[in-house]
């Protein structure tokens, strides 16, 4: 068998070249005979030994050298198959279909498995599925743990094909056959060491109280420094055990600085520290409560100091006592459980309200806008707006799309009005079209922009105002010119009301415009029973003052037999979870607006003993509504926002998509059992 392998490429070039060299000598010595032939006859004597040595030299060395070159391979065959075994870097081959066919040692280590296992890869790693594995790619990288190390794991196909066409037993012919080289880099002690380095990274945030002021004026005068010293004391000293650093910038505000590793402890025990400064009582009726807002994960500090500047804006925003922690990706909200009390000054409308003045008077138009599916409280505030404008003698127009059966009477009394302009009230494309350069937008009853009326005018419009009473969320609407959101306020038509008397003296308001704005409250707080304070008061008497007609009032907000019914219905069906939660749907069966009966079911199942809150759910326009309500117990805004939604503490809802109405009831029972687990409610 030897003898009949053949050489090729430079082995054989390299034994030939005593041959070459040969025949170049007989070409001398044909040479010499031409000039000496005495001298060629001995040079030929030479020739002949010499090729009788090489021919010699040659049928003796080539089997040695084949028999040599037969042994390397084999043992170099051996030696990689050795490597491979003991190679430091797990390594494994399997088959198309992931199963395991060879393991080196550090793989069986790795896996705590015997040499000779021989099931699916995985059975030892789940993530890595069938699907997963190399198939139209050539490699593959992902990310697998085993226990307590993490590695990355790099598969390659290594195709089978050339060893079909060289093999007798395999038919070559289509065959595309591939094992999978399957590699582990452990990643362990990288990931810990980059943990650790994320872990020490600083946070800034920043700890605001809320009610300052009210609580110093509910203690004795002589009290008060010792309340101030006890709150600061209890801030600084729960920083202090998270190794942090505290500042008091203000009289009521600090700066915070800690470690991220310590607002991961905050956030673990969900920022315990809001339900501790309530502890603090030295005779104060009003319980102290704070907001904090965090920055973390910024590409600088100044960038965390700008997201702890937005987390406390939306804590204030949302109603204070709560927490924001807010990353370049993320924004996650804590606490929120207590309602927010009334601010008893209104120096803040009044410069709100001068603040307005000034923006509409520079203006050549005013267009106002509410929410989608506009209620009384948006359709009231955006009257309230038009006649500020009116006033200051600039073109007013009221943007809305479609208004439901419940805004309708509302509606009719200003259309074909002599007493107002044709084009006041105007839909989504009439104000696209309207907006100009000198143009100002104000939002009412709304701060969130996908829900607007006509999202497009907020970017069409350079100059924007923002009158809401909801609880901001994370999508806000930014760059506003002039933004005026209290969340304590019963409603936006409150808020407008309190406005209008700041705006000046000559200001007259239509008995009409008077009804719909106290419409808009009375709706809002459910006949002044939830969310009232003193200033609630205060702004529908202000529009009684103005000609508001509360019997007047009442036939235009009354309801259809069939709504009714279906009112009824819903609250007769209704379902006590956990004997504490209600949960009932409104049929939307020959009803023109069954959302607003389905809210106001919510609010009639709060009548009911034991009840902490109400979930409706309505079946409209192939969407379910979700209207939630509540007392005091729960903060129904939290539980919406799992779902997508959001609202206030007491008055809240969501929209599902692609959902039926038995599939929504049990989504908000799994919501409900996961966040009581979590001590969320």
């Amino acid at each position: 068998m030897k003898n009949s392998i053949k050489l090729k490429g430079r082995l054989k070039k390299y034994l030939q070249t005593s041959v070459y060299l040969g025949v170049l000598l007989v070409l001398v010595n044909l040479g010499i005979y031409v000039i000496d032939y005495r001298a060629g006859l001995i040079l030929t004597c030479f020739v002949v030994f010499y090729f009788a040595i090489v021919i010699s030299l040659l049928l003796y060395n080539k089997p040695i050298i084949m028999n040599e070159l037969i042994s390397f391979a084999t043992q170099y065959g051996q030696i990689q198959r050795r490597l491979l075994r003991d190679l430091d870097l797990p390594h494994a081959l399997l088959d198309e279909a992931g199963k395991i066919i060879w393991t080196n040692i550090a793989f069986e280590k790795a896996v705590h498995k015997e040499k000779g296992y021989r099931k699916s890869i995985t059975s030892l790693f789940p993530v890595i599925t069938r699907e997963k594995l190399p198939g139209d790619v050539d490699e593959v990288e992902m990310s697998v743990s085993f226990e307590d190390n993490d590695y990355v794991a790099k598969m390659k196909k290594i195709s089978l094909k050339e060893m079909a066409l060289n093999s007798d037993i395999i038919e070559d012919k289509d065959y595309d056959g591939y094992l999978i080289a399957m590699y582990l880099f452990d990643e362990t002690a990288l990931k810990i060491a980059l943990q650790e380095v994320d872990d020490q990274s600083l946070a800034v945030g920043m700890i605001y109280i809320d009610n300052y002021e009210e609580a110093l004026e509910s203690v004795e005068e002589v009290r008060r420094s010792l309340l101030i010293a006890l709150i600061d004391r209890k801030v600084n000293k729960y920083i202090a055990g998270l190794d942090g650093i505290c500042k008091k910038i203000e009289k009521d505000k600090f700066l915070i600085i800690m470690r991220k590793k310590a607002i991961a402890f905050l956030q673990e025990s969900r920022f315990d520290l809001l339900e501790d400064v309530k502890t603090v009582n030295i005779g104060n009726e009003m319980a102290v409560t704070i907001s904090v807002g965090v920055g973390l994960d910024g590409l600088s500090y100044a960038q965390n100091y700008e997201f702890a500047r937005n987390a406390i804006d939306l804590a204030l925003g949302r109603g204070g006592d709560q927490a924001v922690v807010k990353t370049p990706h993320n924004t996650v909200y804590y606490g929120g459980k207590s309602q927010q009390v009334e601010k008893s000054t209104r120096v803040k409308a009044r410069v709100k309200a001068h603040a307005l003045k000034e923006i509409i008077s520079v203006k050549d138009k005013v267009l106002v806008m509410g929410h989608r599916n506009a209620d009384i409280d948006s359709f009231g505030a955006a009257v309230g707006i038009a006649r500020i404008a009116a006033t200051l003698e600039r073109k007013v127009h009221i943007v809305l799309s479609d208004a439901p059966v419940s805004l309708q009477p509302f509606v009719d009394m200003f259309r074909d009005n002599p007493d107002y302009d044709e084009d006041l009230i105007i839909n989504s494309q009439q104000a696209v079209e309207m907006v100009g350069n000198n143009a100002v937008l104000v939002v009412v009853d709304v701060n969130k922009p996908s829900i607007t009326d006509c999202p497009e005018l907020l970017r069409l419009c350079k100059s924007i105002v923002v009158f809401d009473h909801h609880r901001q969320g994370t999508e806000v609407i930014e760059n506003a010119t002039l933004s005026y959101v209290e969340a304590y306020a019963s409603s936006t038509c409150e808020m407008v009301s309190e406005i209008l008397q700041y705006i000046g003296e000559n200001i007259k308001i239509k008995s009409m415009e008077a009804d719909c704005m106290y419409s808009g409250i009375m709706i809002d707080t459910n006949n002044f029973m939830t969310k009232t304070g003193v200033r609630t008061f205060e702004a529908a008497a202000f529009l009684r003052r103005n000609g508001a007609d509360v019997t007047r009032v009442h036939k235009l907000v009354r309801e259809e037999a069939a709504e009714y019914k279906a009112k009824a219905d819903a609250v007769s069906q209704a379902e006590i979870y956990r004997n504490a939660y209600a949960i009932s749907v409104c049929t939307s069966d020959d009803i023109q607006s069954p959302t607003v009966v389905g809210a106001q079911a919510a609010n009639e199942l709060l009548n009911i003993k034991g009840i902490k809150a109400s979930f409706i759910l309505t079946e409209y326009q192939n969407l379910i509504y979700v209207s939630a309500r509540s007392i005091d117990e729960v903060n129904v805004q939290l539980v919406m926002e799992r779902l997508g939604g959001g609202g206030h503490m007491n008055t809240a809802g969501c929209q599902m998509e692609d959902t039926s109405l038995a599939e929504g009831i049990g989504i908000i029972k799994r919501t409900l059992d996961t966040m009581i687990e979590e001590g969320e409610i």
